[in-house]
């Protein structure tokens, strides 16, 4: 049953489809035992059947931006496997925003229709569609990940990064050129083009990627912003373009659908963004209307030293479920279903982002469905031949 809900509500909904308005992380979560990972959630007017989420992970298999079958087949095949919500990948705003010369882009209208084909059918299937839109700022113009992931120069089919500052990623690079007020009007106008062309694809809910030490992520954090106008120095200088962006896209969105935030909640470096800083940025952006915080980490720096492990990174989505009062999501080798499970009984987070587990096993909402007690929804074609054997 669909609930009526408002920016700053949390929609928590039962497995009976009921909404719990409770303030996040209290001991109510964990008092509601219908509560858990199978049970639908309701942001604003958009229903999903449970709170597993299919990550956004780059493919490297698009050309000009535009999707293909690969990414058709790819994501369509996790919503066929019981997710509530599919993300598209990052989705670049501008040519020069990609990581890659092969990552996805919606920089013009060419790339609607493509989209559009992934929207339908995912929702065809059950699944919310959902897509992330970014800029890699200094972290463009590379080869892909398994040829190297090096930089790519102009002779060679690549282009000069855009960065706040002219520090390059790695020590020896060429510098990224320093954004203007002008550039960064651009790039502000870029994300708002790209969310109209995500409505206009059919997507219900877009996420705006401010982590990974792609362009955001750069201007929030002083290690990789040292700029000294309106947007460096002060903590409310580095967060002013993300909260730009994010309250432009806010307010593009139909205020029906939600609108995401993923962030770095920490660089994993003393003297960089940390978990302080991402509480009140998020604060903030709860304050613009945006919905849930996808939290992840790290990825700003090199030299960063990442405590990687089984859920490394849920502490930091719980902190700032709790002291911000948004809802978040919570992401970073999670596997095994129990775990994700007690993640969202335990109130640590909303909802759960799978990522690589989901490349190993397309299924992987279906199999935590039986592990946890419920009769898996396979789709029909697949279901009848399931049951049938299983009898």
């Amino acid at each position: 049953m669909a609930t009526e809900n408002h920016p700053g509500d949390f929609p928590v909904t039962n497995r009976l489809g009921t909404a719990h308005g409770c303030p996040s992380g209290v001991d109510h979560d964990r008092e509601v035992p219908d509560i858990d990972l199978l049970s639908p959630l309701t942001i604003r007017g958009v229903s999903f059947r449970n709170r597993i989420v299919m990550s956004p992970m780059c493919q490297y298999s698009a050309d000009d931006g535009l999707a293909n079958d690969w990414h058709l087949v790819h994501l369509g095949s996790r919503a066929a496997g019981g997710v509530g919500l599919v993300v598209v990948e990052a989705t670049a705003v501008t040519a020069e925003g990609r990581i890659t010369p092969k990552d996805m882009g919606i920089w013009s209208e060419q790339h609607v229709e493509p989209l559009a084909r992934i929207a339908r059918f995912v929702q065809s299937q059950g699944a919310i569609a959902g897509i992330q839109l970014a800029h890699a700022g200094r972290k463009a113009s590379c080869e892909p990940p398994w040829l190297g992931g090096t930089q790519l120069k102009p002779a060679a089919g690549g282009w000069t990064p855009v960065a706040p500052s002219p520090i390059p990623f790695y020590e020896g690079d060429p510098p990224p050129s320093e954004l203007d007020e002008a550039g960064i009007s651009g790039v502000v106008g870029a994300f708002e083009d790209a969310t109209r062309r995500a409505l206009a694809a059919g997507f219900q809910v877009i996420e705006v990627h401010a982590a990974h030490g792609y362009l955001l992520h750069e201007f929030l954090s002083p290690l990789s912003n040292h700029r000294t106008d309106d947007y460096g120095g002060s903590l409310e200088n580095r967060m002013r373009l993300t909260l730009r962006v994010a309250g432009r896209v806010r307010a593009l969105v139909p205020a029906d659908l939600p609108v995401l935030v993923r962030i770095s909640a920490t660089d994993w470096i003393e003297g960089g963004w940390d978990a302080a800083q991402s509480v009140v940025l998020a604060a903030g952006l709860k304050g613009l209307g945006i919905d849930l915080i996808d939290v992840s980490s790290g990825a700003l720096s090199p030299k960063a030293r990442i405590p990687v492990g089984a859920g490394y990174q849920v502490p930091l989505a719980r902190q700032i479920r709790d002291e911000a009062g948004i809802m978040t999501g919570a992401v970073g080798l999670i596997t095994e279903a129990a775990y994700a499970n007690e993640i969202i009984t335990g109130g640590d987070a909303d909802l759960v982002f799978i990522a690589r587990e989901l490349l190993r096993e397309p299924y992987w909402a279906l199999k935590a469905q039986s592990e946890l007690g419920e009769e898996p929804s396979w789709p029909i074609p697949y279901g009848y031949a399931v049951k049938r054997r299983a009898k």
